[in-house]
């Protein structure tokens, strides 16, 4: 089964409308995907089902509904579907995932801190090995947890294709926070294996986000005879 709920950017209920589904697509089994109506494959949909609201349901291709739906009736469409086991890739919509906010506002959090660690220590004042945690707070910290926030939710969106979120990207988190904190406490108690486990951690992190990352930006070539959602036409 698939499900594609076509979407705007000046839709005020779309934003309603994801999170249903989305609530949804993390409990059963089957394929969901929001589609912006400004993307070639929105533009299809809009074209060949002659839509003129939005938020537009569409089930295997067939219109189903407009509008909002609430959890019961998005429950009640996808009654055949079986329980979902693991998370799987997914396509971005137009708001940003549980794991992207959890990284804004690590990012924040990082930088606030960076800050204070300025203002109360002074990065200048502190002797040899511990002046670089305050720097390290700014870049592994604010930088790279933006980074990971707008690269998971942006790159997906710019290019069409989904990506792996769930364990994965929680578990990029975690890593990525305990490699930081690790590093930041080597440098200021100057126990450089504790400094070096955590670059370690906070470089696994990294990788992993790339690892996310890959499939998005380069994508597996289609198979021979598949629709294609750019110029909507079959390949021979």
């Amino acid at each position: 089964m698939k499900v594609q709920l076509l979407v705007s950017d000046w839709c005020t209920s779309c934003h309603q409308a994801e999170k249903v589904w989305r609530e949804v697509s993390e409990e059963r089994e089957f394929e969901f995907d929001v589609v912006d109506m400004g993307q070639p494959e929105g533009r299809e949909l809009v074209s060949r089902l002659r839509l003129k609201t939005i938020p537009a349901l569409v089930v295997d291709g067939t219109l189903i509904a407009i509008g909002v739906q609430t959890r019961q009736q998005a429950l009640a469409i996808v009654a055949a579907a079986p329980p979902k086991p693991a998370a799987q890739a997914h396509h971005v919509g137009l708001s940003m995932g549980s794991s992207g906010r959890v990284a804004v506002h690590s990012s924040l959090a990082y930088l606030v801190a960076a800050g204070g660690f300025l203002a109360v220590k002074g990065s200048f004042f502190l002797q040899g090995f511990a002046r670089v945690a305050p720097l390290h707070l700014f870049t592994l910290g604010f930088i790279t947890f933006m980074v990971y926030a707008l690269g998971e939710h942006m790159l997906p969106r710019f290019t069409g294709n989904p990506i792996r979120g769930g364990w994965l990207a929680w578990t990029q988190l975690g890593l990525a926070h305990a490699g930081l904190l690790m590093l930041v406490s080597g440098f200021l108690s100057v126990w450089r294996w504790l400094a070096l486990g955590g670059a370690c951690l906070a470089w696994l992190a990294l990788l992993l986000f790339v690892v996310r990352l890959w499939p998005v930006l380069w994508p597996r070539p289609r198979p021979v005879g598949t629709v294609s959602a750019t110029d909507g036409a079959v390949r021979a």
